[in-house]
């Protein structure tokens, strides 16, 4: 063990330390959210505003004077009163509120007070101030706010999504309403009851514009309907609505243009209606315009639901929504107050013990997660509290839920991980963007795959197979062939899915074995996933295969060979298909035969065929390679669905509910024929001598 590593861990240590306690003043701005600049000006606070604030006319020209005497006497044209310089200071705040929600929360927001006593002035916390930062960066882009956001318990994402929602109301746009739904009713009173607070206390002349007054005869708020679920401002001209998803009446959709959406992982279904169909009826009306906002706010609930297929599409990209995930470790209630002593024991620990796999307990964590923990950012402080907490369960499941590390664990599920989270994560360091996007295709004869063509004209095609650059072609590319002459060097693989969008994924990897002459692993090179009939399929495979130097081509076969009525597959026809196949593409995969089947005369079968002997063979392939590194994977997709694929509790491997296997199955069957099936790549002449011949391999696979 190295004193060296220790100090490194207790300095880093003090670093986050002092980061996490970092100076947060809303007030002045110093420290607050976003991008900052210094502003200091004769007449008023200093000052640390908000960067979009320095285009605002008055702020040029205050800091253009350095005083507000001077702008006050260029544009008034007289001597200046002590009215007219709070007169420039309240214009100047109004001018402010506009722009650093961190500074109108603290100056005008109340809420009740957890700890007792008066009510308070809301001060953003860490993760508030994340979450806030997160609603900035669309707001202030102009676009739509849409957000997703996965939380840990207990620091108040719901109230500072809540209150972001009142500030565009009463400080950026007259008639924006809004509609708040949370789970059940209790939940529903705690919102109404956290806006009387607010509204109870909040500036008057703050509602209304500079030197306008209200009505004599004009309430402030007032409820809407019996039901008292509905609040209106008067001088804003806005509503507030609070409904819950117990009572899908309650939220139905109108003229909202803010909808905040709490704990919809735990939305129960009710007579007639699902979580998706209440959010669709809440959420369809709001405009996809700037200063509208929809937040979906939840701790996590399992698997393979609503919520957790929607956060999932927007951690992926594929969503309107974007992702924000909290964990436990940024919230400050979690951590353990530690001596110099206790810092240095458990440092010492986490470092000796950072390579342990296994726990010596059930209310244990091993080495390696506490390591992970570490390396994820966490403090000696947050762990050493962590460690206290984690002996509460009997698994680490039950605390995941309630305090997870990431937004991995954050859905627990009940089978095993199959591959261990930490080298999957190893991984991801080489998981790049795409070099070129495409498509693979005959030169001159665009979309080739989906038309009519004779099969011996087909064949004769794939010598002019080229890439084609487009914006959105369907092929992800990270290298292209090289123009080396090698042999067994390319690897396609294809896993069979369906027609419609609501099937399995059809998905084509290509394996570059090039590297393995050097000792190294296999590299994904280029990845085609999308939905298409199998005979389109199989033709975009085959030009794509011979496009990478008449790759050996493997299509797993069983969803060809089982008919299954309720997938949408062309089951039940693998002969008929793969031998069509065969006489385009001439290199494909067909699985070895035994003595008896050769004297017997049996078939070739093409294909890879998944079953119940040779799943487990490839997923112990794969489970080995994952570990030891051994090969080069360039898409990240791929290993969510390593992070979501478990051994059932009846010993049957598969993605979890809700999540996909189509990326993986490819990389389960390509990497056992690279490393099994296939020799060492090696350097060929590209002028052989008459006579050469492609030859039978015995290791399973025949080449023509």
């Amino acid at each position: 063990m190295s004193d060296q590593n220790i100090q490194d861990i207790l300095e880093e240590n003090a670093r986050r330390k002092q980061e996490a306690d970092a100076i947060f003043d809303p007030i002045s701005g110093l420290g607050s959210t976003g991008r900052r600049f210094h502003f200091k000006v004769r007449g008023l606070d200093e000052m640390w505003l908000p960067e979009p604030m320095r285009s605002e006319p008055d702020v040029r020209d205050l800091l253009d004077l350095g005083s507000l005497d001077d702008l006050l006497q260029r544009r008034l044209g007289r001597h200046i009163t002590q009215r007219d310089r709070e007169n420039g200071a309240l214009s100047f705040r109004r001018l402010r509120m506009l722009h650093d929600f961190p500074y109108w929360a603290a100056s005008c927001a109340y809420i009740k007070n957890k700890s007792g006593g008066d009510d308070m002035l809301f001060r953003l916390n860490r993760p508030q101030r994340r979450l806030v930062e997160k609603f900035e960066e669309m707001r202030t882009a102009r676009h739509p706010i849409r957000l997703i956001l996965l939380k840990a318990r207990q620091w108040g994402g719901s109230t500072c999504s809540q209150l972001y929602m009142a500030w565009l109301q009463l400080v950026h746009r007259q008639g924006l309403n809004s509609l708040i739904i949370a789970h059940q009713g209790v939940g529903s009173d705690e919102i109404k009851d956290m806006f009387d607070r607010m509204m109870d206390r909040y500036p008057e002349e703050l509602l209304y514009p500079p030197g306008e007054k209200p009505q004599r005869s004009e309430k402030r708020v007032e409820w809407v309907g019996k039901s008292r679920s509905m609040i209106r401002v008067n001088a804003r001209n806005c509503k507030i609505k609070v409904g819950t998803a117990e009572r899908p009446d309650s939220c139905r959709g109108g003229d909202y243009s803010l909808v905040h959406c709490s704990e919809v992982g735990i939305w129960k279904k009710t007579l007639g209606k699902t979580p998706e169909q209440i959010l669709r009826s809440a959420c369809s009306g709001v405009l996809l315009q700037p200063l509208t906002m929809i937040v979906y706010e939840s701790t996590a609930n399992g698997t393979g639901n609503f919520f957790h297929r929607e956060y999932e599409a927007a951690r992926r990209g594929e969503s309107q929504f974007s992702s924000l995930f909290i964990s436990w470790f940024e919230i400050a209630q979690y951590s353990l107050p530690l001596t110099d002593d206790e810092r240095m024991s458990l440092a010492t620990k986490l470092f000796e013990g950072r390579t342990q796999e296994a726990a010596r307990s059930d209310r244990e964590q091993p080495g390696a997660y506490l390591w992970w923990l570490w390396e994820k950012g966490a403090t000696l402080e947050a762990i050493a509290w962590y460690i206290s907490e984690r002996s509460k369960y009997s698994e680490h499941g039950l605390m995941a839920s309630e305090y997870p590390s990431d937004d991995v664990e954050a859905f627990v599920h009940s089978g095993a991980r199959v591959f261990d989270r930490y080298k999957v994560e190893n991984l991801r360091a080489n998981c790049i963007t795409p070099a070129y996007v495409g498509e693979i295709d005959v030169h001159g004869a665009a979309d080739v795959a989906s038309r009519h063509i004779p099969d011996h004209r087909r064949a004769e095609m794939l010598s002019e197979v080229e890439f084609h650059p487009l914006i959105n072609g369907g092929w992800q590319i990270w290298s292209l062939p090289d123009g080396l002459h090698m042999s067994e060097r390319y690897v396609a693989v294809v896993d069979v899915g369906g027609r419609s969008l609501k099937s399995d994924w059809s998905v084509i990897v290509i394996f570059d074995r090039a590297p393995m002459m050097h000792g190294e692993g296999p590299e994904v090179v280029a990845q085609w996933r999308g939905h298409t009939d199998f005979d389109i399929l199989a033709w975009r495979a085959a030009m794509a295969a011979k496009f990478y130097d008449d790759a050996l081509l493997v299509i797993e076969s069983n969803t060809l060979e089982t008919r299954d009525p309720d997938r949408d597959t062309d089951g039940d026809q693998s002969n008929f298909l793969l031998n069509r196949l065969r006489d385009v593409y001439p290199n494909l995969y067909a699985r070895s035969r035994s003595e008896e089947e050769v004297r017997r005369g049996a078939p070739t079968r093409f294909g890879f065929h998944t079953n119940v002997a040779t799943k487990p063979m490839i997923i112990a392939t794969l489970v080995k390679v994952i570990r030891e590194g051994l090969y080069t994977e360039r898409d990240e997709c791929t290993l969510d669905e390593f992070l979501a694929y478990e051994r059932r509790q009846n010993g049957s491997y598969g993605a979890i509910a809700g999540s996909h296997d189509d990326l993986l199955m490819t990389r389960a069957i390509g990497l056992h024929i690279c490393f099994h099936e296939l020799d060492t790549p090696r350097r060929i002449d590209p002028h052989p001598k008459p006579g050469n011949t492609y030859r039978h391999n015995p290791s399973g696979y025949v080449m023509w």
